[in-house]
């Protein structure tokens, strides 16, 4: 047992030794005081020692978080029994060794009723530990939950980042590989070509950083680019553009369509006499780029960076995939078109996002849990006074138990509600269904 927990223990020893010994006792010496003050920490230790022992070893072997129907349901029966032995010790104890009470009454009709009144006492300490318990797991739950998505965040960002700053060198390498061999082909063209590029490039300078640009922006970039391409190939390659207008206002991974057309261009032959058509267009939610197929024979491997870095940029953009169709005469890449210029898991995943839902969550539940413990609280308080009330009053009628039946039952149907069996259960069973139709 912690300092901590052993200090408060003799604090409320003392408190409400004292309470007592002010108020039911008519012999205000000195050796009652002690008695009662004693007979407090008897009670107020075993009782905290032993529940805590109980938790301890429930929270070892069941979660509070992904275990609460089980945690929920061995905490009632473990405290049930815990209490009731204890109680029956701690009374045996103070009645019987101390306060020398014959044995005989302590197993009287009276003296139940205090066994009793005592067990509900208990009762309410054991679920204060319970609560307390479950809400310094939360705590601990969610700070962890918070600090991974954090660290998820982090990772995925500087993936992207790393993603991003592929773009730069690989396109002035293609970009070049073009220059050098017109500077040889044409000259003149290659002059044209290098002012034309400058233009390109500061496009690609600006659009790098972003996460996502419109479909416009990046079809006039195309075409741009195209028509650098037809400076070299002239009519060895031809360009179609087939854009919906709805979809123009639309996004995508910016720089996407550069990276296709140069792989269409670097894996493909393109000659007069067989020129290569490349199409562009949307289709449904996608965004195409479609080639006839000219397998062009590769001197050296390729190092794969245009389509792979359109492929991962897209994992961490969305859950939407990126489609590659092939068959013996046209090589199709599908991309797919975002509706919304912040995409679904970069978001999910942003630090400042994740706290406020974690915290939402906490909230909601810590509402929850205080709803049903100050319920069960005011339940343990308020029937035994009802109950003292009835047999001080009435003893011959008793009518307490109709308050604690009926309160009980609606604090049980509570108590399923909040610990993972009323709601919980219901999304658990929709989740299910929906599962099984996804399957099918």
């Amino acid at each position: 047992m912690k300092r901590k927990t052993f200090i408060t223990i003799l604090w409320i020893s003392l408190g409400t030794g004292i309470f007592f010994f002010t108020l039911f006792n008519d012999d205000k010496s000195f050796k009652n005081l002690f008695l009662y003050i004693l007979n407090s920490f008897i009670y107020s230790f075993v009782l905290t020692f032993g529940n805590t022992i109980v938790n301890d070893l429930l929270n070892k072997k069941y979660s509070w978080i992904e275990q609460t129907k089980q945690r929920t349901i061995y905490g009632v029966l473990a405290m049930i029994v815990t209490n009731v032995v204890l109680i029956f010790f701690c009374n045996y104890l103070v009645f019987v060794i101390i306060n020398g009470m014959p044995k005989e009454y302590f197993f009287s009709e009276k003296m139940n009723f205090t066994n009793w009144f005592i067990l509900n006492v208990a009762f309410l300490i054991s679920a204060i530990l319970h609560a307390k318990g479950f809400m310094v797991e939360l705590k601990k739950n969610t700070k962890k939950e918070v600090v991974e998505q954090k660290l998820i965040a982090k990772s995925a960002n500087a993936q992207f980042e790393s993603l991003k700053n592929q773009l730069d060198p690989h396109f002035l390498f293609n970009s070049l590989n073009v220059l050098s061999a017109l500077i040889d082909e044409n000259p003149d063209q290659a002059q044209k070509f290098t002012s034309s590029m400058s233009k390109i490039y500061r496009y690609v300078l600006e659009q790098k950083d972003k996460e996502l640009v419109t479909i416009e922006d990046e079809i006039e970039f195309a075409k741009t680019y195209c028509n650098l391409l037809k400076t070299r190939f002239e009519d060895s390659v031809e360009f179609t553009f087939d854009i919906q207008p709805d979809d123009r206002q639309k996004f995508v991974v910016p720089l996407s369509l550069q990276l296709l057309l140069e792989n269409c261009i670097k894996h493909n032959l393109a000659t007069s006499s067989k020129p290569l058509h490349i199409r562009i267009f949307t289709e449904e939610k996608f965004l195409c780029i479609e080639n006839n197929l000219q397998p062009r024979e590769q001197i050296k491997e390729s190092a794969g960076i245009g389509l792979a870095n359109i492929v991962q940029r897209y994992a961490l953009l969305t859950k939407d995939h990126v489609y590659i169709e092939k068959s013996d005469q046209l090589f199709k890449v599908k991309i797919p078109i975002l509706t919304q210029k912040t995409s679904q898991t970069m978001t999910t995943y942003t630090p400042q996002s994740t706290e406020n839902v974690a915290y939402e969550r906490a909230v909601k539940r810590v509402k929850e849990l205080k709803g049903f413990y100050g319920n069960l609280i005011s339940y343990c308080i308020i029937i035994p006074f009802l109950v003292i009330i009835n047999l001080l009053t009435s003893p011959r009628e008793i009518w307490f138990y109709w308050p604690m039946l009926g309160w009980g039952i609606g604090l049980l149907a509570h108590g399923m509600s909040v610990f993972a069996i009323g709601k919980n259960w219901e999304e658990k069973e929709i989740q299910k269904i929906l599962n099984r139709e996804n399957q099918k």
